[in-house]
Formats: C-alpha cells, structure tokens, sequence
C-alpha cells in the first residue's frame, strides 16, 4: 500500500506540473478576466453582467496577444508580448511550485529555490508557448523549404 501511495503521489506531481506548463499560456488572461468581472461587478453590473465581461476581456486579451505577436515582425515588440505573458505565468509558476516544494521540503531555502526554478521554467514555457503562433522570419510560413517542381531541397545541387 506504501509503494501504490508513493507512485500515486508521483503521478499526481507530474500530472499537476503538467497542467502548469500546458496552462501557462493562460495566466494573463486569466488574471484579466477575473479583475474586469470583479470591477464591473463592483460598478453594479450584477452577477451575470459581470461573469459576461471577465469571459469577453479574457477571451479578448488571450486573441489579441496571439494575433498581436504573430502579426509583428518587430523582435522587441514580440519581446514585450513574450514579456507580458511570461510574467504572469513566472508569477503563477512560482506559487504552484512553492506549495509543492512544501509538501515535500522541509528547508525554506531549498522551497524559495525550487520554486524560483519553478517560476523560470514556467515562464519561459508561456514565451514559448506564444511564440509558437509566429510566422517564420523569412515570411514563407513553416512549410519546408523544397520545391515544388521536384520535392528537392533549394540549396540541393542535383
């Protein structure tokens, strides 16, 4: 019974970091969403108008940073999009990892370091994760580079 809660405990670790770093795309949207359902909320929306404007600025603030990043050909300007959907990912990743560093750490030093780690990987994960919808810098798109005549390579002598 001790090894089936040890693997399951495992498992269960791997499957919540997995959900971290799947999910960590989400976190700016998800921490807009929620702040402009509470203010509409608090501006006297009621409920239901509140729940309809945290969905509509979620949904609004994950599309137009896709489209934004992928319709730039600026690095910087993709930088700051990378950077303002890391941070928040950074911040939810650091959390995550520090309550799971506490149940298996006992020293403070080594939680506050594997979450830090925990807080890099994560948002790095969301820079990736965007930078995913981006067209290639040569703007052909993704496909491989062989033509179309022949199937061989562009630089292939024959």
């Amino acid at each position: 019974m001790l090894a089936l809660g040890i693997v399951l405990s495992i498992v269960g670790l791997g499957f919540f970091c997995r959900l971290l770093f799947t999910l960590a795309i989400y976190a700016l949207p998800t921490f807009a969403g929620p702040t402009a359902g509470l203010a509409a909320f608090h501006s006297g929306a009621g409920v239901t108008g509140a729940i309809t404007v945290g969905l509509l600025v979620g949904s609004a603030t994950l599309a137009f940073g896709q489209f934004a990043f992928a319709g730039t050909r600026t690095p910087l300007i993709r930088a700051i999009f990378g950077v303002l959907y890391g941070v928040p990912a950074a911040i939810a990743g650091y959390q995550v990892s520090f309550a799971l560093a506490d149940i298996g750490m006992v020293g403070s030093v080594w939680q506050t370091a594997f979450a830090a780690v925990g807080a890099v990987v994560s948002g790095c994960t969301a820079f990736s994760r965007l930078a995913l919808l981006a067209p290639s810098p040569d703007a052909r798109g993704a496909g491989s580079a062989s033509s179309p005549a022949d199937g061989r390579l562009h630089d292939q002598g024959r």
